[in-house]
């Protein structure tokens, strides 16, 4: 497995994530929508936070069950977290916010998030 470093644009929120993504998951609910997530889950035992937890913010909608982070700073959602639908907790990372990910190589899974 690689380890990927990964950051807001200006560095205050910054990860690593281990895995190998030839995949992410666009989801067209009103958040994801607007932010322009491409996303990629992981357990919490392949992802580190860099930055401490009390400097990274965090937003809560609709059922308030995924913990959406960002930087105060610079505005990007890094990454979020919760519960999958198997009860086991999960990161969603927000792969770009991966310099090295190739974007352009990833096999897109559109999610109907709108009509949950």
């Amino acid at each position: 497995m690689t380890t990927h470093a990964g950051s807001c644009h200006c560095g205050q929120v910054a990860f690593e994530v281990e895995g190998n993504f030839g995949g992410a998951m666009v989801c067209n609910c009103s958040y994801c929508r607007r932010a322009g997530h491409m996303l990629a889950f992981t357990t919490p035992e392949h992802f580190k936070l860099k930055t401490p937890q009390k400097d990274v913010s965090v937003y809560l909608f609709n059922k308030q069950a995924i913990n959406h982070y960002f930087c105060a700073n610079c505005g990007i959602s890094t990454h979020g977290g919760g519960v999958a639908p198997d009860g086991k907790q999960m990161v969603a990372v927000n792969l770009r916010c991966v310099p090295d990910i190739d974007l352009d190589a990833l096999e897109i899974q559109k999610f109907d998030g709108a009509n949950l």
